[in-house]
């Protein structure tokens, strides 16, 4: 049976029987548990999966797929097969579109996420990415999206957006309180978990320049279980990194599952659930500047356009330079190491054209920026120091202050 066939079949079972007796019945007829063991219990495998023996090779005799990978997390078992290393590996899916037998395939976490919501037992909560915009279909309105959730089971959807404008306003603040001379600098820490991967494991000199605080993914999970301390997280977006840093043992059980778009789109062709028919349930508010993090140069213009916002007097303003894609961000580096820049504010995206250009995303990226830029200017609030929710969702979690997100707290601060 292929790998697509099997997938199918428990995703099918998941929703419409019993995957433990389907898993049984697979079983029986030879099915490779190896790959049953993938789909019911991803947390246990590695980021990138391999669906049969792989032993491509390139002329020179290596294999294409640990040529390109930049940190080094393929190597081949005694057999010849390619092997992932989980403590390597980041997700950024090169291996997979490199591999000439298309024998690899990233993880999927679709099952354990339908079983937490058909369980019953606690509220689970979808945290949309900001790069959904129209990704199903340009009829899909937030609203509709919510409704198609909510038809699945679950308890509702988040917008991940707003948490871009509160980790835009303590980067902001980070950066009036940290850049005071023309030589200093900033990496910005939020966003993409490919480039501070690349940053923590190559580039590990940069790190004293690095905020400590967490992405929007992870502040909103944090945020949903302080406010409802028995409810389950599942993230969604167009990214399979974000799946390895929901592991990262400082960030383990804040976010429980991470969707890519795709998952979702096969969830909603097997449920039958069509968003664009759905009624509107709108519910969040977020910024112009949360809602373009989802495309290259976004965070850097929300926190360039915020430091003007709280600090309009400021001598050293945001000089922002970006990256998008693996080597340009690799080459950015490199020029700022050898002082080639004298940029003072640093922005790396590990997918060409930033999360819009994300793997799993269902849209080409520039359609895709399209819509993301469109949706930032329908917001009424230009930037999160000017929206009254961000505001009062501060208040609600204890911050009596907008500067008091430079203290060290819980929810929004990570301890590289």
């Amino acid at each position: 049976m292929k790998f697509v066939d099997l997938y199918h079949q428990l995703l099918d079972a998941s929703l419409h029987g019993d995957p433990q007796q389907k898993k049984k019945e697979i079983l029986a007829e030879g099915g490779d548990p190896y790959q049953l063991d993938c789909l019911l219990n991803p947390q246990n495998h590695p980021l990138i999966w391999r669906t049969g023996n792989c032993m491509c090779a390139s002329e020179n005799g290596t294999s294409p797929c640990m040529s390109h990978c930049v940190f080094d997390a393929i190597t081949r078992d005694e057999k010849g097969n390619v092997t992932i290393d989980a403590d390597k590996c980041v997700g950024c899916e090169e291996c997979v579109r490199r591999c000439k037998e298309k024998k690899l395939t990233a993880s999927k976490d679709i099952l354990p996420a339908l079983a937490a919501v058909h369980a019953g037992d606690a509220p689970v909560y979808a945290m949309i990415a900001p790069a959904f915009v129209s990704q199903f279909d340009t009829a899909v309105t937030p609203g509709r999206l919510r409704s198609a959730f909510k038809k699945l089971g679950f308890a509702g959807m988040v917008e991940v957006a707003v948490f871009a404008d509160i980790l835009t306003l303590k980067e902001a603040l980070e950066f009036d309180r940290n850049i005071k001379e023309e030589n200093d600098f900033q990496l910005t820490s939020c966003c993409c978990p490919m480039w501070i991967a690349m940053i923590r494991k190559i580039y590990h000199q940069l790190m004293p320049h690095v905020p400590g605080a967490v992405s929007p993914m992870i502040a909103c999970a944090r945020t949903i279980k302080t406010l409802y301390p028995q409810a389950k997280t599942v993230f969604i977006g167009p990214c399979v990194a974000k799946k390895g840093e929901a592991k990262e043992p400082d960030l383990a059980g804040d976010v429980d599952f991470v969707l890519t778009f795709q998952e979702v789109r096969d969830i909603f062709d097997f449920a039958d659930i069509h968003p664009e028919q759905l009624p509107e349930d709108d519910r969040d508010h977020s910024s112009k500047a949360g809602r373009i993090y989802a495309r290259a140069g976004g965070v850097s213009e929300a926190v360039s356009q915020t430091v003007k916002r709280l600090r309009p007097d400021r001598k050293i303003a945001v000089r922002a330079q970006r990256a998008d894609g693996v080597p340009a961000c690799k080459q950015m580096i490199s020029d700022l190491l050898e002082g080639k820049t004298d940029a003072n504010f640093f922005e790396g995206m590990g997918c060409v054209g930033g999360c819009v250009g994300g793997p799993k995303a269902l849209i080409d990226r520039d359609t895709g920026r399209e819509n993301v830029n469109h949706y930032g200017d329908e917001s009424p609030y230009p930037t999160p120091i000017d929206n009254p929710y961000v505001i009062e969702l501060l208040h609600r979690l204890g911050f009596d202050t907008v500067e008091s997100l430079l203290e060290k707290s819980d929810i929004f601060t990570r301890a590289f």
